[in-house]
Formats: C-alpha cells, sequence, structure tokens
C-alpha cells in the first residue's frame, strides 16, 4: 500500500507543541528536585534529575523532526505552573498530568500521519510506549506500598 501525504503544516505544530511541553517538562522537573528534602531526597532528586534529561531528550527529537521537515523549530516553552505545592506526593500528581498531557500530544501526531509517514509513525509510537511507562511508573510511585489496584488522580 502507497503511502499518502500527511498534513505537513499540522505535524510540524504538533511537533513544535510536543517540543514545547517536553522543554516545560525540563524546567518543571529541574524546580521539582531542587524542592524534595527529608530522608529519601537522594533517589528522589536522581529520579527527577533523568525525568528533566528525558524530557530534553524528547525535545530535541521533536526539534530535528521540525527542521527534517524544512521547518523552524518554536522558540517557546510549554506552560508552566508554580502551585507552590512540593509535597512528594503533590510533585508526583503534577508530574503524572503532565505526562498524560506529554501523551496526548504524541497520540494527536500519530492519528495524523498513521499510514501516511512511516518516519513520523514510528516516532510517534515510539514516544507513545515511552510515555506510557513513564505514566505508569509514576501511578506505581504513588501507590501506597502493598498496594496493586493503579492510582487515581
Amino acid at each position: 500500500m502507497a503511502e499518502e501525504t500527511f498534513d505537513k503544516a499540522e505535524a510540524v505544530k504538533l511537533l513544535n507543541q510536543i517540543m514545547e511541553a517536553e522543554l516545560a517538562g525540563v524546567v518543571r522537573y529541574t524546580h521539582y528536585s531542587l524542592m524534595v528534602f527529608g530522608h529519601n531526597r537522594i533517589p528522589i532528586v536522581s529520579w527527577l534529575r533523568n525525568e528533566a534529561t528525558t524530557c530534553l531528550t524528547h525535545a530535541n527529537e521533536a526539534g530535528e523532526l521540525v527542521t527534517h521537515f524544512g521547518e523552524h523549530p518554536s522558540l517557546k516553552i510549554g506552560a508552566l505552573l508554580e502551585t507552590h505545592k512540593h509535597g512528594i506526593n503533590d510533585i508526583l500528581i503534577e508530574s503524572l498530568e503532565a505526562e498524560r498531557t506529554g501523551l496526548t500530544l504524541y497520540r494527536k501526531l500519530y492519528e495524523l500521519v498513521r499510514d501516511r509517514s512511516v518516519l513520523l509513525e514510528d516516532y510517534a509510537r515510539r514516544m507513545i510506549a515511552e510515555e506510557e511507562l513513564h505514566v505508569g511508573e509514576v501511578n506505581k510511585m504513588l501507590r501506597k506500598p502493598g498496594e496493586i489496584t493503579q492510582f487515581q488522580a
């Protein structure tokens, strides 16, 4: 089956939105890592800083795809909301919401390019899988020890 064409302008728009959201993630996770205190600080800070690095990698990938299509990557950053809630559960709930927002953007891209661009479809599928794993990991962190049922936010 020959690939159909896709709306390049819409794909680039979504890629730029993804890049902006991921850059906001860099700032958000870095901020969170600075606000963690207590006995479990070191492993939590390490995890948050790793998430910031992952977001930067994701932003770079989206930007590279924008320039691949001969377009200009955004200089904007996604929305950042300072809630002044810095308890670990609050941070994780905010992280869960941000991860779900990113997942929605990747799914929109996938729907736009499915069966139309192998490059973008494979990229979107890979990123959806990564984001689903991130959502699942944060969800597990929000559960009480021994609790199997998913956390509902």
